[in-house]
């Protein structure tokens, strides 16, 4: 039986001396937040589809919700695959990875690295533990991609769909809405 998922240490690595690190080649100030994240990277065999899209990565932050035996389970794998139990996981489809170009390669690292956010205190400002290390957290998508990775590596055909949209004057008029909207109506009354 082959394997379908393989931890993927060179990945993080790769990640650390290219992106992470002030003076990388291809350093990105916006991960600063990572630079002591216990992250750890994880091959997958191929992608899956949800929601009728295909995923090729995907960034979790590892949690247990299940009883002691599911529990232990699932520790031993991860002990067994990184030595220790990540805060944070990082899943990548190798068939993509294999053969896509490696541009699209930093943007899918990069896209699955921002899902790792600087969490914000009660004032808006970055948050930090007791001992200075940034307190992480999942985020969502900007709007369906991360504006760091348009910005680094350009817009996929989604991203220039919708920018060509935003750049179109709207097909129907916030007046129409108002109109049609029976809560703006209730506030017009």
């Amino acid at each position: 039986m082959a394997r379908e998922f393989a931890p993927a240490p060179e990945v993080l690595e790769w990640v650390k001396a290219s992106i992470l690190l002030d003076g990388a080649p291809i350093h990105n100030p916006d991960h600063a937040h990572l630079e002591l994240a216990d992250i750890a990277f994880l091959w997958a065999a191929g992608g899956f589809v949800k929601q009728g899209r295909t995923v090729l990565g995907q960034c979790e932050e590892i949690t247990f919700r299940c009883g002691p035996w599911q529990k232990g389970r699932q520790e031993q794998q991860m002990i067994e695959w990184f030595g220790s139990v990540p805060a944070y996981l990082i899943t990548l489809d190798a068939s993509f990875c294999r053969e896509c170009s490696d541009a699209d390669f930093c943007a899918l690292v990069e896209h699955e690295l921002y899902h790792i956010g600087h969490m914000k205190d009660d004032f808006g400002q970055p948050a930090f533990t007791k001992y200075g290390i940034p307190k992480l957290g999942i985020r969502g998508h900007d709007v369906e991609e991360f504006t760091g990775v348009v910005r680094r590596y350009g817009p996929s055909a989604d991203v220039k769909k919708m920018v060509e949209a935003a750049n179109k004057v709207p097909e129907v008029a916030k007046l129409n809405i108002a109109r049609a909207c029976g809560t703006c109506l209730l506030k017009a009354a």
